[in-house]
């Protein structure tokens, strides 16, 4: 049976970050991929670090060749690639639990030849978060492209590791990397596949921590005229791009805006090394969770747990939406059968108080996602969802689903009723004593 995606990493001379890289692929809660390991003639312990991974799993699949750069290792591994999706990374770079849960289940569920997502850019011991489409919708090509021109030379659009591409589209073109260049055959690629792309989607999840600062052309020994001829080439390329997606009547009009392309192409797409505004110490920038508790018996620490696990499905909708980890989950907590009929008895059931739910409400109400009504005649409070909530709480009910298949993965149908009693027989003593 073929794997649904081929995450295809090329390796050389990575031994300080391949492990880390490659454990972030492994340890996906998502698992029905494979992963590809180029390596690309390193000097170091890379070539044995990779035979190691794929002597204990039958997922991943290593090359040693010779060395030829990373467009001919990437070109390699589209020849292998048997998976309907295609994922990137670089060696030192890592990605988050659910990176590919995330890609995947976007790309079915809107039908996507193409999903961009966020990520983090690591500096040192401080991350901070990156993105450009704030649209949380479907984009033909054209609206995507019409993105792209406000800021051409971004790496947002410009690299291959924070997308998901389609195969098939990749395989029915023929599309692979260009090996006589070293600057930009990234965004290329990209160029050429969303010329048969039809559906995009941006992701405001951050799912890749990027760590790697590649050096300008000039420090690769490259002379100006070489560079010059290079960067004339590449916007020629982008040049063409935009007279193929934009009708005649568009491209005058945005014609201005493609050429500003040679202006920011300039600083050959380096991501400043300085951090970003709003950053975080790394480590910080998602909920963190206690190995020694999580191992840990006791009542105390089934809740932590189950806390945990459903924060853990949560967090996603909290930064695609550009809410709190409270606000979506007190937004999970009026969905429920709480049958709650006063702000204290709301307070009680999500476990909050009373000045933090009343806080949450407002800044909930504020951003148009529900309408607290207090009805004069009883301390009776109503809760009026808004238009704008309607996706955030289609999310949240997929994030139950998924916080539901990941507790009662392995459980056979006998075992599932036997919770069912179990957990009915516990709710009932419960009862008794409250």
């Amino acid at each position: 049976m073929e794997p649904t995606v081929s995450i295809i990493v090329p390796v050389y001379n990575a031994e300080g970050t391949l492990t880390r890289c490659i454990d972030s692929i492994l340890n996906q809660e998502y698992n029905d991929f494979e992963l590809l390991l180029i390596d690309d003639g390193s000097q170091d312990s890379s070539g044995a670090i990779c035979d190691s991974y794929a002597s204990a799993d039958s997922r991943v699949r290593v090359v040693h060749k010779v060395n030829s750069g990373v467009s001919d290792s990437r070109n390699l591994a589209l020849d292998m690639a048997r998976g309907t999706y295609l994922q990137f990374l670089d060696s030192d770079d890592w990605i988050t639990p659910n990176a590919t849960r995330l890609l995947v289940e976007t790309a079915e569920h809107y039908h996507c030849d193409m999903v961009i997502s966020d990520f983090y850019r690591v500096v040192g011991k401080r991350v901070s978060h990156k993105g450009n489409i704030e649209e949380d919708c479907v984009l033909t090509r054209e609206e995507f492209a019409a993105h792209m021109l406000e800021n051409p030379a971004d790496f947002y659009y410009g690299v291959l590791w924070n997308k998901l591409f389609r195969r098939s589209i990749v395989e029915s073109h023929h599309l692979r990397m260009d090996t006589h260049i070293s600057w930009c055959e990234d965004f290329m690629f990209n160029l050429e596949y969303i010329r048969y792309a039809d559906v995009f989607f941006a992701l405001q999840v951050p799912i890749y921590y990027y760590v790697k600062t590649k050096g300008s052309l000039a420090s690769q020994g490259m002379n100006i005229s070489k560079t010059i001829k290079m960067k004339l080439m590449v916007f020629e390329y982008y040049h063409n791009f935009y007279k193929h997606v934009l009708d005649e009547a568009d491209y005058e009009k945005n014609r201005l805006q493609v050429y500003r392309f040679l202006v920011d192409a300039a600083n050959d797409g380096i991501v400043p090394p300085t951090i970003l505004p709003g950053s975080k110490k790394l480590g910080e920038e998602r909920s963190q969770v206690s190995a020694d508790v999580l191992a840990a018996e006791g009542f105390l620490m089934d809740d932590y747990r189950s806390r945990k696990l459903m924060d853990y499905y949560l967090e996603p909708i909290a930064l695609k939406n550009d809410l709190t980890l409270d606000e979506v989950r007190l937004l999970m907590y009026l969905t429920q059968p709480h049958h709650s009929s006063s702000r204290k008895e709301l307070a009680d059931f999500a476990n909050l108080s009373l000045r933090s739910l009343s806080v949450l409400l407002q800044k909930l109400s504020s951003k148009n996602y529900l309408k607290v009504e207090n009805k004069r005649s009883s301390k009776q409070l109503q809760i009026v969802f808004l238009p704008l909530a309607t996706p955030v709480l289609a999310e949240i009910s997929t994030a139950q689903g998924n916080y539901d298949r990941a507790r009662f993965a392995g459980f056979t149908e006998d075992d599932l009723i036997q919770y069912a009693y179990f957990t009915e027989k516990i709710k009932h003593n419960m009862q008794k004593i409250l």
